[in-house]
């Protein structure tokens, strides 16, 4: 398997296993990784996901130079021929957490900008090199990069294909956290467990509403989250929630 997916409780942990390939997104890895993650969508008992390389060398190395961008510049005129998968195409609502073990280069950047909270390991180096190969980041380089990191420092990155290390991206809000390598996953299962303490229908409506309300204006934005806000209201989860609020105990949610 080119994509491992596996499951701990209400955590998914999706592994890109192509250590030799520094983990390269080839088409069998993209079509792994889509069937991964929608059985991961489509599942009501998995609420957060983590997405991480095999190896202490790479998280993902960015597209298979020899077959994904040979594929692409073959259905150049067909974007929707190759797989879609987080970072374009493929709308997840559930949290993901990026397990940064190394390098995340091109693609690999763009697939940790796709996860909603990036922890790094110390050797890490993220960057977005396709400039030099004579074509732009396709899959959000261009457009997550600038929205979340001040617009010099994503030209910086993205205009001079320049990566920069774990320190440097934890200085200007690129990742969340760096510790060292031993630490990752631990770390990135210690934080996937806190936010499964929480109503996962929450979790998932506030990030559809975070997600959807960048694209609107002040006031669009507001009336979404006031909907999100009152579907809420009906559920199971927010009787339970309150009601273990005022019982001064845990809430024991199940996502209806």
């Amino acid at each position: 398997m080119a994509v491992d997916y596996t499951k701990e409780g209400n955590i998914a942990i999706f592994t890109i296993n192509r250590p030799q390939a520094m983990n390269a997104v080839n088409l069998e890895v993209a079509r792994e990784l889509h069937d991964a993650m929608v059985a991961f969508r489509d599942d009501p008992d998995l609420w957060v996901g983590i997405v991480t390389g095999a190896g202490e060398k790479a998280f993902c190395g960015g597209a298979d130079i020899k077959e994904t961008l040979t594929f692409l510049r073959d259905h150049k005129d067909s974007p929707w021929a190759f797989p879609t998968i987080p970072m374009r195409g493929l709308e997840i609502w559930k949290p993901l957490i990026a397990a940064i073990n190394g390098i995340a280069l091109g693609g690999g950047l763009e697939l940790a900008l796709a996860c909603d909270i990036r922890i790094a390991t110390e050797n890490a180096r993220l960057g977005t090199p396709e400039v030099a190969l004579g074509i732009i980041p396709g899959w959000g380089g261009t457009q997550r990069l600038p929205r979340m990191v001040p617009w010099c420092k994503a030209a910086e990155i993205v205009l001079m294909g320049k990566p920069v290390d774990a320190q440097e991206a934890f200085r200007i809000g690129l990742v969340n956290k760096v510790v060292p390598q031993a630490e990752l996953m631990a770390t990135a299962k210690e934080w996937a467990k806190i936010i499964c303490q929480k109503g996962p229908l929450a979790v998932k409506a506030a990030k559809e509403a975070m997600v959807r309300g960048a694209g609107l204006t002040l006031d669009e934005g507001l009336r979404l989250e006031y909907s999100f806000f009152t579907s809420l209201l009906g559920t199971q989860d927010f009787i339970e929630g309150t009601t273990a609020f005022v019982e001064k105990r845990a809430a024991q949610f199940k996502a209806k």
